[in-house]
């Protein structure tokens, strides 16, 4: 088959649902909610992780569908079709999460003496407890609102918990509003503990909206309550500013985001047993249609019980705890950090090994008089941050600090609003990258005074530098001063602050210039040469792959006989195995304890090998409208530990793993029939709390499985 022909046919595969994808993810996650082998709390963690994912869902992807629902819009990827589409797999996704929640979860809780307890479950002394409880510390903060023209509907927050009452009877002027609201306040916790002294052996738990509901009356004194539900509607929240337009772009978010709380509402739930007649006048006042709303049974924001997760003392209900190991590559008590760097470069595998090594990286920077001048780039680094802290006292102490701060981080907008205040308030440089793109790339460059030369030291990273998430995300942490890569990272960080010309780059590929074009170049390379006869394979590991062009491009090569396998966290819309058209690709997914977030990607042609790592997922945003690196691991011993860590293990899980048909369709992959089924990251917990790590006895398997795999 020609070069020419198989593009042809591999632009005419149709690609597979980006958003069914994403909601498939889901599935997955929830699968852990559903595992009996994993422990009681953690497996309510998953269920609350699958909430928060689905109100992110909403918040970004959920309005464009339904908009096009409503205007009657009909194009390739918004219509009403896609609207109800999507509708129809979230319904499924959320009956079966509070299945899984009322009939598994809670029933398995119950067994250890943990139980949320209804007010029909509540005994007379626990009934007399939650009473005193509504009347101190929530009557005081609520004010029900009884509709009519001169109190209209009032302004429900994004995602806050609310009441809608019907009443009988007429009000103290002798009208018959029966519609009330019942806005119940953020500062309230939502899971209450009850004392040991009417809740005895067990430990009991009663919700916020069980608390109100069984005193809902109370607040209309003279008038009955018919029928009435809790409510939560979820608004679109993605914030967007005209950079070209906007002066200030700090200015203009803080701005925005006053307003996100309040715009479009996308999805509303309600409690099982609303009424028709209350959800219709919720809908009517939405403006939804009926594919909007979500009858739950249980809390509408389960979320939140994640309190129950994080303050129930049971050790045994939770994953053993796990210390991240001290870095292979810099054990050596009081050893310098820049030391071990001038002596090659050095990996940490997150979380396996302990981003202290960062923090270690930074601290001593700061210290050392030698250091002149840290640039950094912040995306998510938390509103409490050690690193953050570190930067400030770099500049009291009088180096020169810049800070590349991207203020649209999604959902992370304020706080590094607040941070880059402070940071500008002490005389560091703040900037906020190039208008109109997100600043993703993870980069920390220090310059330090050596003899007479300056010499630079560089940290990149897969992830963000936050070091709570830092125990939780699978990520890889890069240190260098190989003097071509810290000159790309320097000439980089002047272009974002600048806008100077970036000059031709060494060894960085960077999005939006030449990172999308470079790797096109290399899977079209590999598949040229697989028609010459020459072995190719690509590995990608990612989060999501929903870039065309690129989807395209392994399509081709796969058609030309190259070997591809992807490992792909989240939404994939490669159909791999189609008879005749894919069968080279396969796409599995690791859903694990730990958040799949590395980025790397193998590439082979013959016995020339390419490995990279990114801050990129292969996503249309990441490769076009976002600042994002790619740099290659050419230290042999790092490029082995790399491959024996972050891909061997994920092609070879057996437990963690499920791999995708060319319809979606994910199924879990079976464990072998002998032996020890191992997920990726048991295996890496295991042998890292060994201080076994990638060595060199495991070379020889893994290349000889690679070969295998390849052939």
């Amino acid at each position: 088959m020609k070069a020419d022909s198989i593009t042809t046919e591999a632009a005419k595969i149709q690609l597979l649902d980006r958003d069914i994808s994403i909601l498939a993810f889901n599935e997955r996650v929830l699968e852990w909610a559903h595992r009996t082998d994993v422990p009681a709390l953690e497996r309510l963690r998953y269920l609350c992780i699958v909430s928060s994912n689905l109100d992110e869902f909403f918040e970004i992807r959920g309005a464009p569908h339904l908009e096009a629902s409503r205007d009657g819009v009909h194009d390739a990827a918004y219509s009403h079709a896609s609207f109800n589409h999507i509708a129809n797999a979230a319904h499924a996704l959320v009956e079966r999460q509070y299945a899984i929640f009322n009939d598994e979860v809670m029933p398995t809780l119950a067994n250890h003496g943990i139980r949320i307890v209804s007010h029909g479950e509540r005994n007379r002394e626990q009934n007399l407890w939650v009473k005193q409880y509504f009347e101190r510390e929530v009557r005081p903060l609520l004010v029900p609102v009884s509709l009519d023209p001169s109190h209209p509907f009032p302004l429900v927050a994004n995602k806050s918990l609310n009441f809608v009452v019907r009443l009988s009877g007429v009000d103290a002027f002798g009208r018959n509003n029966e519609i009330a609201i019942v806005k119940v306040p953020r500062t309230l916790r939502r899971m209450i503990l009850m004392p040991a002294k009417v809740s005895g052996r067990e430990q009991l738990w009663v919700s916020l909206s069980s608390v109100i509901r069984a005193h809902l009356h109370e607040l209309f004194t003279s008038r009955g309550v018919t029928q009435f539900s809790q409510f939560r509607v979820t608004r679109h929240s993605d914030l967007a500013v005209d950079e070209e337009e906007v002066k200030n772009l700090r200015t203009a978010l803080r701005i925005g985001l006053q307003h996100r709380h309040f715009r479009d509402a996308v999805r509303l739930e309600v409690s099982s047993g609303c009424s028709t007649f209350l959800s219709d006048f919720l809908l009517a006042e939405f403006k939804l249609p009926r594919e909007a709303l979500y009858r739950v049974h249980g809390p509408v924001n389960m979320v939140r019980l994640n309190e129950i997760v994080s303050q129930t003392r049971a050790p045994k209900l939770l994953f053993p705890p796990y210390k991240p190991a001290q870095p292979l590559a810099f054990q050596g008590a009081g050893r310098s950090v820049f030391e071990r760097i001038r002596q090659g470069d050095a990996l940490v595998h997150q979380p396996f090994e302990s981003f202290d090594a960062v923090l270690s990286f930074l601290r001593e920077a700061v210290e050392d008089p030698a250091v002149l001048a840290i640039k950094q780039t912040i995306y998510r680094t938390g509103a409490r941050s050690e690193l953050m802290d570190l930067l400030e006292e770099a500049v009291r102490r009088g180096k020169e600090v810049t800070v590349v701060v991207e203020l649209k981080a999604r959902f992370d907008e304020e706080v590094n609003i607040n941070w880059a205040e402070r940071l500008e308030s002490i005389g560091a440089q703040v900037v906020y990258g190039v208008v109109g793109l997100k600043t993703h790339a993870k980069m920390l460059l220090v310059t330090r005074r050596e003899g007479r030369r300056l010499r630079r030291y560089a940290h990149l990273s897969t992830g963000n530098y936050n070091p709570v998430t830092a125990r939780l995300y699978t990520d890889l942490s890069y240190f260098s001063c190989d003097v071509a890569l810290t000159m790309d990272i320097d000439n980089l960080f002047l272009h974002l602050a600048s806008q100077i010309k970036l000059p031709r780059l060494r060894k960085l590929l960077v999005a939006p210039l030449t990172l999308h074009k470079r790797l096109q170049e290399k899977i079209h390379a590999i598949g040229d040469a697989a028609l010459k006869g020459i072995a190719g394979r690509i590995i990608v590991k990612t989060n999501a792959l929903t870039d065309e062009p690129l989807i395209r491009a392994l399509i081709r090569a796969a058609q030309n006989g190259v070997r591809i396998d992807l490992i792909v966290r989240g939404a994939c819309m490669l159909p791999p195995g189609l008879p005749g058209q894919t069968d080279n690709i396969r796409v599995r997914s690791i859903v694990g304890r730990f958040l799949e977030h590395t980025r790397v990607f193998y590439f082979r042609t013959g016995d020339a090998e390419d490995l990279y790592l990114s801050s990129a997922d292969w996503m249309n945003r990441n490769m076009l409208r976002r600042v994002e690196l790619a740099w290659p691991v050419t230290d042999p011993a790092i490029r082995r530990r790399v491959i024996d860590e972050c891909l061997v293990p994920y092609l070879l899980d057996a437990r963690d793993a499920w791999t995708m048909d060319g319809a979606g369709t994910y199924r879990c992959v079976s464990a072998p029939p002998h032996g020890d089924a191992r997920g990726a990251q048991e295996s890496l917990v295991r042998s890292h709390t060994e201080q076994a790590g990638a060595n060199g006895n495991k070379d020889v398997p893994v290349r000889k499985h690679m070969q295998r795999r390849a052939a």
